[in-house]
């Protein structure tokens, strides 16, 4: 772990990849949404891995432990893409083990269904006051946004999750306004939607090189995407049930070492010294 930059003192954890040197002429940032700024939905996997074991046809001699492994390795391989293509590993799977599935997009609004139960007190919190909005944002990324912002970066907004909840939550967490009109979700038509096809167009569109893009992301898809690019990809293995505690989740830490990320952090408690050190 890196403790300190030429500039600010970094007081939390933060890692470094060998051979990081800053980058100059950063102008337009990505951020992912669900564990990367927006902490609305955490959980999810609580409430997807039990469906899909529930769901899955057991083989012989299969423990109940077996199954949750599988279901979870698979969701956690597709995260960061949007929520069909594990809804389509799922059919697969009930398939190569016989069983007759259902369309995907079945599984997706079951699974939906199911989330809502869990989320619905904090959207109607977040709606009526009662919960505040920043408790429900990453440690610290409001501070970040605010200064990216006021540096005149660009900043776009892409997620797995539909465009429509995504915006809906973006409104109700007040970070909208940061990123002028370029959010960026998941569509029903989910093959004219990736972050690959975001991010291309971010650099096809402001005629920028790939090397100009910074990226925050806790999913190996926005991680590997930028990095494909020539970005700079910031790793926030965010420890989602424990906001603020400063620690890193060491299955994200090691799963977006692993694609690539130049940086990983826990949380943006030290968005200072970060841009002071991947900034020139």
């Amino acid at each position: 772990m890196t403790a300190t930059t030429s500039n600010v003192p970094f007081k939390g954890l933060v890692e470094f990849r060998e051979g990081f040197v800053p980058r100059a002429g950063i102008s337009h940032v990505l951020f992912d949404f669900d564990g990367t700024l927006s902490l609305i939905r955490q959980g999810w996997p609580e409430v997807m891995v039990p469906m899909f074991v529930e769901m899955l046809p057991r083989r012989t001699g299969e423990t109940d432990a077996d199954r949750y492994r599988l279901m979870n390795d698979d969701i956690m391989q597709l995260n960061g893409k949007q929520t069909i293509y594990q809804m389509i590993q799922l059919a697969e799977r009930i398939k190569e083990r016989g069983g007759q599935p259902k369309e995907p997009l079945w599984y997706k609004h079951e699974y939906l269904r199911r989330l809502d139960v869990r989320i619905r007190s904090r959207l109607d919190g977040l709606r009526n006051g009662t919960l505040r909005r920043d408790d429900f944002l990453v440690f610290g990324v409001r501070a970040l946004l605010e200064k990216l912002h006021g540096m005149n970066l660009k900043l776009y907004l892409a997620s797995g999750t539909d465009e429509k909840f995504m915006k809906a939550e973006a409104e109700l967490l007040d970070v909208t306004r940061y990123f002028d009109g370029r959010i960026y979700g998941a569509l029903d038509d989910y093959k004219s939607f990736s972050k690959k096809i975001v991010i291309d167009r971010i650099i096809l569109e402001n005629k920028i090189r790939g090397e100009q893009l910074l990226a925050f992301g806790d999913g190996y898809v926005e991680i590997q995407n930028t990095k494909e690019v020539g970005g700079l990809a910031v790793a926030v293995a965010s420890d989602e049930a424990n906001n603020g505690s400063g620690q890193m989740d060491e299955w994200k830490r090691q799963r977006l070492l692993g694609v690539g990320a130049d940086v990983v952090i826990p949380d943006y408690r030290d968005a200072d010294a970060l841009l002071g050190k991947i900034l020139l």
